[in-house]
């Protein structure tokens, strides 16, 4: 979807994380002022050559700070919420923060404020994640009833953590292991939902007060992303299924641990699909055809092959 262009200063708190780097390009194209708060403003210096002159700011703000939030805020149009973490301080982050974002873009006077929360977040979720996902939802809508809430799928894109560790795993491994292979995901383009995250903050009339679930056009089991992973990366296709009892003792005593598999909160989650509810809106409301996973993920990939981009793609 074309968005107009127009002078409006949006606030991404998390904007130089992953996805905070396509919603700010998004931004960029469509003529807006960034203001990137987090605690680590200089991580975000990359994102400076991106807009135009003039284009980006940045601030440190600690989102579990309610003061440094509302200095942050000050004077912006929109509102983003960009922060989570797949382990760490959940509660603080997820559920603090959240309530300290939207308090702020009330207070402040924003005109839209956008949540970035996940497909499974529910205060009633087995996971941390997903509760404090959740209980976040809640109170940034309570504090701010006009909130947009995108709920997107597994993000794609070159920087992910997601389709490349599992590439990494592919160069070293002689087979791979498979936790819960039937489990569905709907991976979706991280391009599109900084689009959509743009659109969201830039037009509040159309979006604000509604909850989005964001995929890409396939829905895909651990099992068949992984295979599919194998052949872009010309390995062979080789996958071990760990059975649950293994996987859980895995989580259970080693995801502490760095560099572990997996963590038991990631284990919890794993127990249900990660996919759109049926009938959801989703990036068809904001105009965007989902990007196919193989579309695009075959031109980074390629540096996992054994002869980089010359390799052919089906191994011998």
């Amino acid at each position: 979807m074309m968005v107009q262009k127009i002078d409006r200063l949006v606030t991404l708190f998390g904007g130089g994380g992953f996805l905070g780097r396509y919603a700010a390009q998004a931004l960029y194209r469509s003529g807006a002022r960034v203001r990137i708060a987090q605690t680590n403003p200089r991580q975000a210096f990359f994102l400076k050559p991106l807009g135009g002159l003039g284009q980006t700011q940045f601030v440190r703000a600690d989102i579990r700070d309610a003061d440094q939030v509302r200095a942050a805020v000050r004077g912006s149009d929109a509102v983003v919420n960009l922060v989570g973490v797949l382990k760490g301080d959940f509660y603080g982050l997820h559920v603090d923060g959240a309530e300290n974002v939207a308090r702020a873009a009330a207070d402040e006077g924003a005109a839209a404020l956008v949540h970035v929360s996940a497909i499974g977040a529910d205060p009633d979720s087995a996971s941390r994640y997903g509760k404090t996902k959740g209980k976040g939802e809640a109170l940034a809508r309570a504090a701010f009833p006009g909130a947009t809430i995108l709920r997107p799928s597994i993000l794609f894109g070159r920087e992910d953590d997601f389709i490349n560790r599992f590439a990494r795993m592919a160069q070293i491994a002689p087979a791979m292991p498979v936790i819960r292979g039937d489990v569905k995901f709907q991976p979706v383009s991280v391009s599109d939902v900084g689009r959509a995250v743009a659109a969201a903050a830039l037009d509040p009339g159309q979006f604000g007060g509604k909850i989005y679930e964001l995929g890409g056009p396939e829905v895909l089991t651990m099992r068949q992303l992984v295979a599919w992973i194998l052949r872009a990366t010309a390995r062979p296709e080789r996958i071990i299924d760990i059975p649950d009892p293994v996987a859980a003792a895995m989580a259970r005593f080693g995801g502490w641990a760095p560099g572990a598999p997996i963590t038991w909160d990631q284990w919890l989650m794993l127990a249900k699909d990660n996919v759109p509810a049926a009938g959801s809106a989703g990036l068809d409301a904001f105009g965007i055809a989902p990007t196919p996973l193989e579309a695009v993920a075959e031109s980074w990939l390629t540096t996992y092959r054994r002869s980089g981009r010359f390799a052919i793609k089906s191994p011998a």
